[in-house]
């Protein structure tokens, strides 16, 4: 494994993510892999490595076509050509092949569904990663699912304290909401809500819908689906179930995001937060017993992976056997092959 994960693999499955518009989830599964294998790889380098690349896909949720539209234009390989110099094509893949073995004779763009970098759909598309005192160790935005018009936004929050909240409240005629708000949906991180739910999406009130309203500012320490669209905020760390920022929001408050910036501001000042600490109480309390209190005893933050603590480093070889001797495995291989082909005798 070590041999395929390496941080030029990550590199080029980070750029690989931005030229397709791939899904957030991304961001959780590589910080794991690299975590697991001490591999020096951090959320920063999403933003380093991918910021500049252009979106060279125009499927959904960011564009027209779908996922098989793509498949039929080419497909991976084709946009790994047209990244050329972006991607470091020497790279081994679990085939044993290098990458660029694997995209050699792939087919041009077709220039519809897979745009040339000279005519992408969008120019810098790679995830963003914002900071600041409502995320101080980072969220992330979706840039090609997320409105241009929103990128650069202040407004009052909205909270919802979590998902029963959120879906009790959403549609509700009385609610205090307008298209400048920003909706926030908290304690649904890696403890908050074990697993880290999907949530993140905070659907637009229905009054809203109704006047021709299509996006918001949504920010939370969830996470959403790759086939969800808007300028959503996502894995805000530290969440707010271990005493992350995001627990001190109040509805009103005033939020800024500046994707240029890369910045995500709640507008009060740091006296007040400190009296809001303060006077928030006890953080909840870890489950009593089984998976779930391991899993929340031990979950890593989003920016590290969302990944249980102690499986970061590369494990020892295995030397025991519950039954039987130690064998070597290559041996095994051989006496199993040995009896598939007594089998087909």
């Amino acid at each position: 494994m070590t041999e395929i994960v390496t941080s030029g693999s990550l590199a080029n499955a980070v750029r690989v993510v931005a030229a397709i518009g791939g899904s957030t989830n991304a961001v959780l599964h590589l910080l794991a892999l690299a975590r697991r294998l001490n591999v020096a790889f951090d959320l920063a380098d999403f933003d380093r490595l991918g910021h500049d690349v252009p979106l060279l896909v125009d499927i959904m949720p960011s564009g027209r076509f779908l996922m098989e539209d793509f498949a039929y234009a080419g497909g991976v390989s084709t946009v790994l050509n047209e990244l050329d110099d972006l991607i470091d094509d020497l790279e081994h893949t679990v085939g044993g092949a290098s990458l660029r073995d694997l995209h050699r004779d792939a087919a041009p763009p077709d220039g519809e569904v897979i745009r040339p970098r000279s005519s992408p759909v969008i120019q810098n598309a790679g995830l963003a990663v914002l900071r600041g005192n409502l995320a101080p160790n980072g969220c992330i935005l979706k840039v090609s699912a997320a409105s241009t018009a929103l990128m650069e936004h202040t407004g009052p929050a909205v909270v919802f304290d979590n998902v029963e909240d959120l879906h009790r409240r959403i549609d509700d005629e009385n609610l205090d909401v307008t298209p400048d708000s920003v909706l926030v949906l908290r304690n649904c991180g890696p403890a908050g809500y074990p697993g880290m739910p999907e949530v993140g999406n905070i659907p637009i009130p229905q009054k809203l819908l109704a006047t021709g309203v299509t996006d918001m500012v949504r920010i939370s320490d969830a996470r959403m689906s790759g086939t969800s669209y808007g300028t959503v905020l996502l894995h805000c760390a530290p969440e707010s179930a271990v005493g992350g920022p995001l627990r001190l929001v109040r509805t009103g408050d005033l939020i800024a995001i500046s994707v240029t910036g890369r910045s995500v501001t709640l507008i009060v000042s740091d006296e007040e937060l400190e009296q809001r600490r303060a006077d928030a109480g006890p953080q909840p309390e870890v489950p009593s017993r089984g998976w779930e209190r391991l899993y929340v005893s031990h979950v890593t933050q989003a920016d590290e992976g969302a990944d249980l603590d102690f499986l970061a480093g590369s494990s020892r070889p295995t030397t025991r056997y519950n039954h039987g001797p130690v064998v070597d495995s290559d041996q095994l291989e051989l006496e199993h092959s040995e009896r598939i082909e007594g089998l087909g005798g």
